[in-house]
């Protein structure tokens, strides 16, 4: 198996999802680079609450099958996740919260795992950092 990321998508308040980016993942599936474990939406009342969205009544747009996503449920995401994803969003908004695999990387994690090998430490650079740091060097320019 390889590596598990999540991600936790906020969707602005006054414009829900409209399903374009459905078809990317759905590429990325297909391609064997991910596998999606878990793919559950979130919304955060003005009051604070957090509750879940089906994905059928999420209101997405497009011309896919939601059904593709709605039965992937490997367990590894319940409630206290979503409640804890929730927090992370602003009130008002809602949220795809997604668990996938890293199926790219399987051959090489177990060739590792084999020699002895295990991960000790893993991060993201923040795309705002990048964007950030290359702005500052394009100000020195």
């Amino acid at each position: 198996m390889g590596p598990v990321d999540y991600l936790v998508i906020e969707f602005p308040a006054n414009r829900p999802p409209d399903g374009s980016a459905l078809p990317l993942l759905v590429d990325l599936v297909g391609r064997g680079i991910i596998r999606v474990l878990d793919l559950e939406f979130v919304q955060k009342s003005a009051d604070g609450s957090v509750s879940g969205i089906d994905i059928a009544d999420v209101g997405l747009q497009g011309d896919f099958d939601v059904t593709l996503f709605a039965e992937a449920f490997s367990g590894l995401l319940d409630d206290t996740d979503l409640a804890d994803a929730g927090e992370a969003l602003e009130p008002g908004c809602s949220a795809a919260v997604l668990i996938y695999e890293n199926t790219w990387a399987a051959p090489l994690a177990t060739a590792l795992r084999h020699n002895g090998a295990q991960l000790v430490a893993s991060g993201r650079v923040p795309v705002q950092s990048i964007l950030a740091s290359l702005d500052a060097l394009e100000t020195e320019n």
